[in-house]
């Protein structure tokens, strides 16, 4: 019986056993279940604390993307030297040690500052000129003046509106008539003839704006205040009041859009000329709030986003188009018929441009061309926010980059090109050979480190571009600077009227956009504008554009475009020769 006991003793201790193996079984499985939905959770943490620190950073602290290269040289001493080894041996090879950057920063790892010492000479400066003599009440008239001590300061004048008489004038022309007709006044004079005259007055020269309120120079100013330096129509409205020319924002509103849209002649011939001859479109877009139509016995709704496409032609001209949504369709429209280079970010919306949906069938589609901007800012975000030390390496190598080609920045293009192949393009091959192995690793956790290798992988073609020739640029920053004023004036006049208001406004700012691009003032361009097209032949447009504008006012008559009315006489075309002297290399 004791053997039977131990015998079932031991068949109730082996099944307890299997039953913990069991339960303990279920409790490790359940467990990595719980560690997997923790490591998930760590994750989205860790995503979200990197979301929260990137947008905290955006908005309460400087955007400037600075890093200290110094500190970024010590900490990978030995990829720099690897970065210096290589660019040296190709110069050497080459016989270009004396193009080689100066390796030795600054100590406080910035660029220095140059040294200016006195004061600054304000007689240098193109301004009126106005003097005040200070005697000594002890001295004058008692000692004799030998001279003076003259220094300068800057003063203001304060201008303001004036009145514009515009005097037509009248004449009596003295006719013979037997009987009453028309406008013609009978008389009978001293020899009992019948006679009588007629008055006439001279006819209005032809005006862009007919029997308007204000004068080409005022509509001029008001343009160019707010599409140039943002100030909104309501607080101009105030400033000319101040300055005794009462004008109300509802009557700049209309003037705006009617010049807006007249001029909307010169920007498409502007755009015309780009997509045929321009060697490289360089776009960027920014969103603007559109105000809606009222609904009849409704409430108003919310305003709508457009969007303002930026898009810089070479060195010729800058123009904006104004585009109800942000779609492929809407970008093939603006840039069908181009097939030359495009340079813009990486948004998907340019994709249908470089399969070819904006050419014809059997055309070449456009070439893309990267920004490494946008690639550094991924970078930098990575470093700084998710402290990752593959970045802060990725903004040494893009540093190397950044500085050979500011270096050449004053060179030829084709010697830019030429260097660039033998010194650039060594550094690029390094350069994503390592971010590939560097984004393999990456690709399985989402993160700011893996968005910024993965942009540079998915990339690397668009990238590369810029070796393709001298004249491409390395960033696409020069098209960011310039949507800026839009950006920046959205924050004064919140929104538009409506799309034909954009619209307008687009026209303007890509001839105010344009003349700073080529040294024009805005406002003086825009009055003589004004007072040139409603002459202008429909068919010559282009050489009111601002870049053959000095040309095209050379062979005006200044007596004729002084006054703000009268007529213009139109020269003859201008020869497309002289066009193509001002044609960037």
């Amino acid at each position: 019986m004791l053997a039977g006991g131990h015998r079932d003793e031991a068949s109730a201790l082996r099944r307890e056993v299997e039953l913990l193996r069991t339960a303990l079984a279920t409790k490790e499985s359940e467990l990595a279940v719980v560690k997997v939905e923790r490591d998930k959770l760590r994750r989205a943490y860790e995503q979200l604390k990197e979301q929260v620190e990137l947008l905290r950073r955006r908005i309460f602290q400087a955007r400037a993307e600075r890093v200290d290269v110094t500190q970024l040289e010590i900490e990978f001493a030995e990829t720099k030297q690897k970065l210096d080894a290589i660019v040296q041996q190709v110069a050497e090879t080459a016989g270009l040690s004396e193009l080689l950057p100066d390796n030795d920063p600054p100590e406080s790892g910035r660029r220095p500052r140059p040294n200016r010492s006195g004061r600054r000479d304000l007689r240098d400066e193109d301004l009126p000129e106005e003097r005040i003599e200070i005697p000594d009440p002890a001295l004058e008239g008692k000692a004799k003046r030998i001279g003076f001590e003259e220094s300068c300061r800057r003063s203001y004048r304060r201008g303001g509106a004036i009145r514009l008489v515009v005097a037509r004038v009248k004449y009596k022309n003295e006719v013979v008539t037997e009987r009453a007709s028309g406008d013609v006044v009978d008389e009978v004079d001293e020899h009992g003839r019948k006679t009588g005259f007629q008055i006439i007055t001279a006819p209005m020269p032809k005006e862009l704006f007919k029997r308007g309120l204000l004068a080409p120079s005022l509509i001029a100013h008001i343009l160019a205040s707010k599409y140039r330096f943002g100030i909104p129509f309501h607080r101009l409205s105030e400033m000319l009041r101040a300055d005794g020319c009462p004008v109300d924002d509802s009557v700049m509103c209309r003037y705006a859009e009617d010049a807006g849209n007249t001029f909307g002649c010169i920007v498409d011939a502007m755009a015309k000329e780009a997509k045929e001859d321009a060697f490289c479109l360089s776009t960027d877009a920014t969103g603007v709030c559109i105000q809606p139509e009222p609904v009849k016995g409704g409430p108003r709704g919310a305003c709508r986003k457009g969007h303002f496409f930026v898009v810089l032609a070479d060195q010729d001209h800058i123009f904006f188009e104004y585009q109800p949504k942000h779609t492929s369709k809407a970008v093939c429209e603006m840039f069908r018929g181009f097939g030359g280079y495009i340079q813009a970010d990486a948004h998907c919306i340019y994709d249908a441009l470089y399969r070819g949906e904006a050419r014809d069938p059997g055309e070449t589609p456009p070439k893309e061309v990267g920004c490494w901007s946008h690639a550094r800012r991924r970078a930098w975000e990575a470093a700084t926010v998710a402290k990752d030390p593959a970045a802060r390496e990725a903004l040494l190598r893009m540093h190397k980059l950044f500085e050979l080609e500011a270096q050449w920045a004053a060179l030829p293009p084709r010697r830019r090109h030429e260097l660039r192949q033998l010194l650039a393009r060594p550094l690029l091959d390094d350069f994503f050979a390592w971010a590939k192995t560097r984004y393999e690793g990456l690709k399985a956790v989402r993160g700011l480190a893996a968005t910024a290798f993965g942009y540079v992988v998915r990339q690397e073609q668009a990238l590369r571009r810029y070796l393709d020739d001298g004249r491409l640029r390395m960033t696409n920053n020069h098209s960011e600077r310039a949507v800026r004023p839009i950006a920046v004036g959205r924050r004064a006049w919140f929104f538009f009227g409506s799309d034909d208001h954009a619209t307008a406004a687009a026209n303007l700012f890509s001839l105010i956009a344009s003349c700073q691009l080529h040294g024009i003032d805005a406002e003086l361009y825009l009055r003589d504008i004004i007072r040139v097209l409603p002459y202008w032949p429909r068919d010559r447009y282009l050489e009111l554009a601002p870049k053959y504008w000095s040309l095209t006012l050379g062979r005006l008559d200044p007596k004729q475009l002084e006054p703000e009315l009268g007529d213009i006489a139109v020269p003859a075309p201008l020869p497309r020769a002289a066009k193509q002297e001002i044609s960037p290399d």
